[in-house]
């Protein structure tokens, strides 16, 4: 062999070398441990001083080794996939990421899943049972479930960890995170009630998801308090175009309300639209609230007061919970207690009337005209 073709064959060996993939061996060699710590560190089990683990997860980072999936498989019998869908509104064309809610609820149980060594699968909300089982899920968060939903029924019969955002109602879960969707709304009514409104209006839906219904019976038994009679319109909420309609009829009204709080994303601007149809000024004729995690509510006019459901941490509550039932992290029950998110009503100039001016005249002075 020649020195030339030595040299190039030394240079596709060390090429080699260092194309070659890192194995749990090589980071248990080099953080000079156990293949076993490396794995209770990467994996967050066991025992482990604090030191020993992040010294393990910097040499893992060093070495550029990742878990083989294949591999996790075989040892552990789970896929690493976890499934998230919405199934309140699954016999319709319904795309929940075109809402803020759903959409900031993704990324951050995307982000949850990740940090946990998981991968988010995404299911449309048409999704039928055959569909889903070609999916091999670990276990699966439900958006909203509705009453004895099916779905959720027959994969917690499947024996699949499932947790839900929203109170599940009847639906077996193995947990469920939610708002205090009651206390949010009398919130809201007390608020625009002590903005000067009489006659407070719901803006609501027709399906029978925890939210729908919970927000409706908390404004109707505060409407009973308080001895208002109910003015409320409800529509079916996958459909953006009943949204508008149903926005009209309430302010078309002849019992017309004079504040208004709408239950989902769009009716904010839904109101300010029929609102401007019918010459009603917002705030001076019509208060405005509806819940949204949408930035646009700032910078409409007038800027218009949401509620925040908070769905950054819902998300990532829910999918530590489920990551923690599929590896047997805690205790679940078959009748689960459940989690109680805050939230946050961000005020803005649509829920707040002006104070009346008044003009204050100089003093007189004595003996002038």
């Amino acid at each position: 062999m020649t020195a030339a073709a030595a040299n190039q064959s030394g240079r596709r060996t060390t090429h080699a070398r260092r194309t070659e993939r890192a194995g749990i061996r090589d980071v248990a060699a080099a953080a000079g441990v156990s293949i076993t710590t490396v794995s209770d560190a990467l994996n967050g089990k066991g025992r482990l001083p604090d030191e020993t683990r992040s010294k393990v997860r910097e040499v893992a980072e060093r070495l550029g080794y990742r878990p083989s999936a294949a591999a996790r498989t075989l040892r552990t019998g789970r896929s690493g996939l976890i499934g998230l869908t919405v199934t309140t509104y699954g016999q319709e064309p319904f795309t929940f990421t075109e809402f803020a809610y759903f959409a900031e609820m993704a990324r951050a149980a995307t982000s949850a899943a990740l940090t946990r060594g998981y991968a988010l699968v995404v299911l449309p909300a048409t999704s039928r049972h055959d569909v889903w089982s070609n999916v091999a899920l670990d276990g699966t968060v439900v958006i909203d479930p509705a009453d004895h939903d099916p779905m959720v029924a027959e994969l917690y019969r499947q024996g699949l960890p499932v947790v839900s955002d929203g109170k599940p109602g009847n639906c077996p879960v193995t947990a469920w995170v939610d708002n205090d969707h009651a206390s949010a709304v009398l919130e809201i009514l007390d608020h625009l009630a002590e903005a000067g409104a009489r006659r407070i209006g719901l803006l609501t839906g027709t399906s029978t998801d925890t939210y729908t219904r919970l927000s409706t019976e908390a404004y109707l038994g505060w409407c009973r308090r308080v001895g208002q009679e109910p003015l409320y319109e409800a529509y079916p909420a996958h459909d953006p175009c009943a949204g508008a309609v149903a926005a009209d009829r309430l302010l078309a009204r002849p019992d017309r309300p004079d504040a208004v709080y709408g239950l989902f994303d769009p009716n904010g601007t839904d109101l300010l639209a029929a609102a401007r149809r019918y010459a009603l000024r917002v705030p001076e004729d019509l208060l405005l609230v509806c819940c949204s995690e949408s930035d646009v509510y700032a910078s409409t006019e007038p800027p218009i007061t949401t509620l925040s459901l908070q769905p950054q941490r819902i998300g990532t509550t829910v999918v530590n919970l489920l990551i923690d039932a599929i590896e047997g992290i805690g205790s679940f029950t078959e009748n689960p207690e459940g989690q109680l998110m805050p939230t946050e009503l961000i005020v803005r100039r649509s829920s707040q009337r002006r104070p009346p001016r008044t003009t204050v005249s100089a003093p007189r002075v004595p003996g002038e005209v």
